[in-house]
């Protein structure tokens, strides 16, 4: 994907969330030089890309201002494009995108995969950046009422197609889009994992796939399976990276996680792995 890494493996997207309620790290960063400092670190870490987010998107989630994502992103996204650091922005609305790729951001993620804000397809056309569209049903505050499937993968994979039409017909640049499945966004545990299952089907669209599932609900529910307990957002970690292996073994382009330590050993190990059931299939490789 022109203009980000290319480390010959599953990339690696740290979060960076500048927001006051995320679900797990809300307020950590709120302040603009320890969120620059977080930034540093995760990239110091082996982060390919630091996303950074000025609106949280967790379930029940409310809007803020452009204004106010604006005066939380910007310095950030500046300040870590000047350092080296490779940033994506991660936004639903365009004037949010364009400020961020002008300040130096190489990447918009966008949960909505442009639906939030119609302008959003002309503006990434127009900045020529790679674009993270994301499957999508409904705002924050009311996704859950829209987890409702036949067939997740089968659905999901639908969905995304006829949103890929779109941009393309709004002039976005189809070798620069990325998709994402959406874990979590409209989805139960169960077709959270049907869609981990189900990532060939949706590598058949013909897109990279970007996998976000660090810390999220199915993955605490599967770790209370058999009268575990609950496991709070923050002890999902090591889980969340066998999650990451499981993604870059099926072929994702990236995984987006808080631990970015344990995402990149987990990737890792994938390629190791990819490599050698490849040479078991054709030794002569």
């Amino acid at each position: 994907m022109e203009g980000l890494p290319r480390p010959g493996r599953c990339l690696v997207m740290g979060i960076l969330n500048v927001t006051p309620d995320s679900f797990s790290d809300g307020g950590l960063y709120m302040d603009i030089r320890c969120a620059i400092d977080r930034g540093l670190e995760l990239a110091a870490q082996g982060a390919d890309i630091v996303d950074v987010g000025g609106e949280s998107t967790r379930p029940g989630a409310r809007p803020v201002g452009l204004d106010e994502e604006l005066a939380r992103t910007v310095p950030v996204v500046r300040e870590l494009a000047r350092a080296g650091v490779c940033t994506s922005i991660d936004t639903m609305h365009a004037p949010v995108a364009r400020a961020n790729v002008e300040a130096g951001a190489r990447l918009v993620n966008d949960v909505s995969g442009g639906l939030a804000d119609r302008a959003m397809a002309r503006t990434v056309a127009l900045a020529g950046v790679p674009y993270v569209a994301m499957h999508w049903r409904a705002p924050s505050h009311e996704m859950d009422r829209h987890a409702d499937y036949d067939d997740v993968v089968a659905d999901v994979v639908a969905e995304l197609g006829c949103r890929l039409w779109q941009l393309a017909e709004q002039g976005v640049d189809p070798s620069r889009v990325v998709l994402d499945p959406g874990l979590g966004f409209a989805k139960r545990p169960e077709h959270d994992w049907a869609l981990l299952a189900g990532l060939g089907a949706l590598r058949q669209l013909g897109y990279p796939l970007l996998v976000g599932a660090s810390r999220k609900r199915f993955i605490g529910a599967a770790l209370a399976v058999g009268g575990a307990g609950e496991v709070p957002p923050g002890g999902r970690d090591m889980a969340t990276a066998a999650v990451s292996a499981l993604a870059a073994g099926a072929g994702a382009f990236c995984v987006r996680v808080h631990d970015v330590r344990a995402g990149l050993d987990a990737v890792r190990m994938a390629a190791a792995y990819l490599e050698h059931v490849d040479r078991d299939r054709d030794p002569g490789l």
